[in-house]
């Protein structure tokens, strides 16, 4: 690990100044929450910000529910704490089931909720700093597109890169139209959760809408009542801590064997969260059978570009999107009869 300088700020307004903003985002100096993403990329020599501030002191860490029912999350929230409360596990279990199938006890007990939405991609040339790789260095070329792919994205992608985003959460929380609450030199701002990621195109070292000095300072969100119907179906190649290979996020709002309303959320497939809007209007009004949840499936995966050793991802997606809906629409909550 390169040397950096250590700052520990008594507040965000004073973590924000102390930051130095540079053109790229990590090569300034950086933010450091939980620890569990910066720190591998540091040791890796990925990413060398001149300086890390800490941002311990400042708070953040709580969850709260307003009088009109909305929910703030504050950003140093840790993916612990709040897979475990009552307003998650409970009222929409999809957001505490895709936390606690993240990681291990150990990272979720440490990792915070607004490092865990801009975790960088696994890609394995991302992260050998070796390979040419346009999100590491920028205009190097993309060693994935003609290399090793099997972990990397089908949806999203561009000629510039195919890595993939890896977290699970983000998949969740953008089922529930959130709002990201951020701070910087210039003030704060909101923006919406599904507008935070941006696609590789020809730029893919941005990331995000962020600035080199913004900090997430946390998350407003309501949950419909209807969302106690959800779940997180991931596969992966193993069942304890491993990233998805592909996943899906599913809420549903309904009527007998009639869908009201559904929301769709795909992780391990996409270059950014994603959220499958097409497949959700198609469900909208239909009766929920294996055949409709199918081709729910089939749909969220329309324009997918699979590549050598990836193309498994599509099949493994749709059933996984086909999956999700049918268990959902089979939960038994609190006594009702199954749907």
């Amino acid at each position: 690990m390169r040397p950096f300088n250590y700052q520990r700020p008594a507040n965000a307004e004073e973590a924000v100044a102390m930051v130095d903003p540079m053109g790229v985002a990590g090569q300034g100096g950086a933010f450091l929450a939980g620890g569990t993403t910066i720190i591998d990329l540091m040791k890796l020599h990925v990413v060398t910000p001149p300086s890390l501030t800490d941002l311990g002191p400042v708070g953040l860490d709580e969850i709260e529910e307003g009088n009109d029912g909305t929910l703030h999350v504050g950003a140093r929230v840790t993916m612990a704490k709040a897979a475990e409360h009552p307003a998650f596990r409970d009222r929409a279990p999809v957001l505490s089931e895709a936390l606690w199938k993240a990681a291990s006890a150990q990272l979720r007990n440490v990792a915070t909720l607004g490092g865990n939405v801009l975790q960088r991609t696994r890609c394995p040339y991302f992260r050998d700093n070796v390979s040419p790789c346009n999100k590491r260095d920028p205009g190097s070329g993309c060693a994935a597109i003609g290399g090793i792919n099997r972990l990397l994205a089908v949806l999203g992608t561009s000629e510039q890169c195919i890595a993939n985003y890896a977290g699970d959460w983000a998949n969740a929380l953008i089922l529930f139209d959130a709002t990201v609450e951020t701070m910087s030199g210039d003030g704060g701002r909101e923006i919406p959760f599904a507008d935070l990621h941006v696609l590789p195109e020809d730029h893919p070292e941005r990331e995000t809408v962020l600035g080199d000095d913004e900090l997430i300072t946390g998350y407003r969100l309501k949950i419909p009542g209807w969302a106690r119907r959800s779940l997180y179906v991931k596969a992966r190649d193993r069942d304890s801590y491993a990233f998805a290979l592909a996943s899906a996020a599913v809420a549903l709002d309904m009527d007998g064997d009639t869908v009201r309303e559904a929301r769709i959320g795909l992780g391990g497939v996409a270059t950014v969260p994603w959220r499958a809007r097409e497949a959700e209007e198609f469900l909208s009004g239909q009766s929920l059978t294996e055949e409709t949840a199918m081709r729910a499936g089939e749909i969220a995966f329309d324009g997918a570009q699979p590549y050598e050793h990836n193309a498994f991802k599509v099949p493994l997606g749709r059933n996984a999107v086909a999956k999700g809906l049918l268990d959902a629409a089979s939960l038994d909550l609190a006594g009702e009869a199954q749907q």
